[in-house]
């Protein structure tokens, strides 16, 4: 059978094996489906006498009773496959022999269209949540699902769209009303190019998108920037008093991750199984870093020993302190910051201050502090010593402003001629 009609390759043929041969002396009805140079082989589970086939026209000899029932199924089960082979095409643009036998079977019929593609991806990532996704990310693809979905309804006037019509307008459209209508910095807007491109990744994956219809986009990535404190922030931080006891909590964990490291979500997990005694009788921190599933190993310097010890009559499990939300902990901070008298800060910043203050600015290799953090790469790490030395030349400015006019040159008198 060939449809020449819409594609002059496509065919589904029906043939037996009479090498595999069952205990019952039967061969079972195989099919095949061809488009282009791809083959996609199937089973009728249909099982016949060898000789009964008429292997030049694809169909059982004779006129018994099973020929008046097999030769009609085979025919509907071919009209079965056209109709899929036409559909695909139509709603995708493109067809291959194995998307074919996937639909016919009943497997991966997969969305094609963007938002049921992300709906789906979404469901999926719901189901994953607390083995090894968390909510957080959770929420922010369910934001970005929102912003695509009124971009959709705004730009196309309709509720979603056919992945094959996709086409890189789209995605210029779509940076330019995240840009534009919706006010969003450049970090906020690569946040969300990223996420459609890995829906768009998800659709090849799956068959439903041949190629990459954005393969061109460049994606504008704003530079990266250590965002530190000064270290008389940090200072102050330390130092202020706070009467709540609530937000003094807050106070030692940013310390604490000032002097460790630690985003929240580690801070958060961290029990005493993570406490390790070095060879030295130093104490550590060894522990799995959750965003990046990589083996980080602290040293503990004093003032995180001081605020583990502070905290370990309030304990209520094995955990090393008792943290409490992060919207919660982020309106301390906003109470800290007011009391400090300094800009708003937030809690991964404690981090930052680690990567820079503590470390990089006291000399600690750039390596160390790369194994330290969780680093993937060491070009990570590199922002941070960046602008460690972008510090040491303000240092120096400032260095050079304060010794002016205090020092002059001595010169010797000049003899007389």
């Amino acid at each position: 059978m060939k449809d020449k009609k819409r594609h002059s390759t496509f065919a589904v043929y029906f043939y037996i094996n009479k090498h595999k041969i069952k205990k019952n002396g039967r061969c079972t009805i195989m099919g095949r489906i061809s488009i282009n140079a791809g083959i996609a082989r199937f089973s009728t589970k249909i099982d016949i006498q060898p000789d009964a086939w008429d292997v030049k026209n694809g169909k059982v000899n004779g006129k018994k009773r099973q020929t008046t029932k097999i030769n009609p199924t085979l025919d509907l089960l071919a009209r079965k496959i056209s109709f899929h082979y036409e559909d695909i095409l139509e709603k995708q643009g493109y067809v291959t022999a194995e998307l074919v036998k996937n639909v016919l079977n009943g497997i991966g019929e997969k969305p094609d269209t963007l938002l049921k593609l992300f709906a789906e991806h979404n469901e999926e990532f719901k189901s994953r949540i607390g083995i090894n996704r968390v909510k957080t990310t959770y929420y922010l693809y369910t934001l970005s699902y929102r912003h695509l979905a009124a971009f959709i309804r705004q730009k196309y006037t309709t509720n979603d769209i056919a992945l094959r019509k996709l086409n890189p307008s789209f995605i210029d459209a779509y940076d330019f009303y995240l840009r534009i209508e919706k006010q969003m910095a450049q970090n906020s807007i690569a946040i969300h190019i990223i996420i459609l491109k890995k829906m768009i990744k998800r659709a090849i994956r799956q068959g439903t998108l041949k190629s990459n219809p954005f393969y061109a986009y460049a994606l504008e990535q704003p530079e990266k920037k250590c965002r530190h404190l000064k270290a008389d922030d940090i200072e102050k931080i330390m130092q202020v008093h706070i009467p709540s006891k609530r937000v003094c909590h807050t106070r030692d964990m940013f310390v604490f991750s000032c002097f460790t490291g630690l985003a929240y979500r580690d801070l958060r997990n961290l029990s005493e199984k993570h406490l390790q005694t070095g060879e030295d009788g130093g104490k550590w921190l060894c522990f799995k870093r959750q965003k990046t599933n990589t083996i980080c190993n602290v040293r503990l310097l004093e003032i995180p020993r001081l605020i583990i010890e502070k905290y370990r009559n309030e304990r209520k499990s094995d955990k090393l302190f008792n943290t409490v939300t992060f919207s919660c902990l982020s309106d301390n901070l906003k109470k800290i910051s007011q009391l400090c008298r300094i800009e708003p800060i937030t809690f991964h910043q404690a981090r930052h201050n680690f990567g820079t203050h503590i470390t990089l600015s006291q000399g600690v290799p750039i390596e160390t502090v790369s194994k330290m953090m969780g680093h993937h790469s060491i070009t990570t790490t590199q922002i941070y010593a960046k602008i460690t030395n972008q510090k040491v030349n303000e240092d120096m400015k400032q260095l050079a402003e304060r010794l002016t006019g205090r020092y002059t040159v001595f010169e010797d008198a000049k003899e007389a001629r």
